[in-house]
């Protein structure tokens, strides 16, 4: 056996991700300490309740109740927690004590991310965050490195498993939501309280990350533009369908070029891509990533968003990775931000929509409904009405309604005219409004 090196490895968290690393690095010692020039030694888990109940059988010794004695002295600080604190303290203390760290936490990042990353540039450490964008899927690593010579213009993905898992189901099997949610709850897919996911919140801090990192650019939680999934139905879920679109949420980084120079839009909203689309036929919980870059052209990254096995994969990773600079020496990467490119809001961002509305089936009325759209400078590329509620005996009266799909418009512009049009008086009731995205 190879006399290696021996680095200490302290991990916080034993979740049901948290147990799966522990019981990799132990399990796989030895395969690990030849990949990493190191053997990688845990020598201890920091937990709330040392009696809890774990997903993996793990010797007791090993946990402990005080994080801040197990960080002292440790090589590598592996964060598994979750939340804000005291995982920003903690990681702080680790940092500032000389080791790397690892973490899956997304919500930090997002929202600390530029005070972690300047604590670590100034002792020379390194921060490692594979799984916080998109569970087993390596997608940091290929944005940071492979390319980071390159002009990364749009990034689309599906970012949260939760979300795709619902509307996937409404899609194939034209499900409504809230049956949906309750099997995904009922299978661990989705939490008691859901909110974070179906509203969006999880997609976006993973959003402001991969567009920090693909734009090398801080992008702020509070400068991503956010909507959730909780009014999307069986109605628009079949007209999508009939349209030939699936709806997905998306999370959108996109390089914008303007008239000022150059800025960037980061977004996460449910929207319609075209069936033939690589991402619409991401199924089920699972995530994908599509990147388009000028050089490279398009890539697409695709996989398990979540699950514990499957994380504690990518955390192993950037387990080795820590190891590998260790032995080696020398400073931590520091994250690229230098570009600082400014962030404009949604309203400027130029996208196709597809608009469902009722309005009075009488004579005039799709002329009063174009005409709004054209003074809104928003442009008509379909249109398709059924009648859904006619009047007995009266073959002019009831409501109708249309779907209308638009050529390129600003959102700003297209804001406004919806707004008009609900104020018109000839349209009973905006059903939906949903951008098209992927073309």
């Amino acid at each position: 056996m190879t006399d290696y090196r021996r680095l200490r490895v302290a991990l916080l968290g034993a979740g049901s991700v948290g147990s799966q690393v522990a019981s990799l690095l132990r399990q796989h010692a030895d395969e690990l300490a030849d990949r990493a020039g190191a053997r990688l030694e845990l020598v201890g888990i920091a937990v709330r309740d040392v009696g809890a109940k774990r997903d993996v059988d793990l010797p007791r010794e090993l946990f402990t109740t005080d994080a801040d004695s197990l960080i002292v002295g440790s090589d590598i600080v592996i964060e598994l927690m979750g939340g804000i604190e005291p995982a920003r303290e903690y990681l702080l203390h680790a940092i500032n004590s000389g080791a790397d760290v690892v973490t899956a936490n997304k919500a930090l990042l997002a929202t600390h991310g530029p005070e972690i990353f300047d604590a670590a540039d100034q002792v020379g450490a390194e921060v490692y965050y594979e799984a916080a964008a998109a569970g087993a899927i390596p997608i940091i690593r290929p944005l940071r490195d492979s390319l980071a010579g390159d002009r990364v213009q749009r990034i689309m993905g599906i970012v949260n498993g939760t979300t795709n898992y619902i509307l996937d189901r409404m899609d194939t099997e034209g499900a409504e939501f809230a049956d949906v949610l309750a099997d995904a709850q009922r299978l661990g897919y989705a939490e008691a309280d859901p909110t974070a996911d179906v509203e969006g919140y999880d997609a976006a801090q993973k959003a402001a990350i991969l567009a920090s990192l693909a734009f090398h650019t801080t992008v702020p939680l509070d400068a991503v533009h956010r909507e959730g999934i909780t009014a999307i139905d069986k109605a628009m879920m079949d007209a999508a369908r009939h349209a030939g679109y699936v709806i997905k949420l998306l999370a959108v980084c996109e390089r914008l070029t303007e008239a000022s120079g150059e800025s960037i839009s980061v977004r996460v909203y449910p929207a319609l891509i075209d069936r033939a689309h690589p991402l619409a036929s991401v199924h089920g919980a699972h995530n994908a990533v599509f990147v388009q870059a000028e050089a490279a052209g398009n890539l697409m990254f695709y996989g398990a968003g979540a699950g514990g096995v499957q994380t504690a994969s990518a955390v192993l990773g950037d387990v080795v990775s820590a190891a590998r600079r260790h032995i080696a020496g020398g400073v931590g990467v520091g994250e690229s931000t230098l570009a600082n490119l400014p962030i404009v809001p949604v309203g400027r961002v130029t996208t196709r929509y597809q608009i469902t509305l009722e309005v009075d089936d009488q004579p005039g009325v799709l002329a009063t409904v174009a005409g709004i759209l054209s003074e809104g400078r928003v442009s008509i590329a379909t249109v398709e009405q059924t009648v859904v509620e006619p009047t007995d005996g009266d073959v002019d009266g009831g409501v109708a309604r249309l779907v209308i799909g638009t050529h390129k418009a600003l959102e700003q512009d297209l804001s406004e005219t919806v707004d008009r049009l609900a104020a018109s008086g000839v349209v009973e009731r905006v059903v939906s409004v949903l951008r098209v995205e992927g073309n």
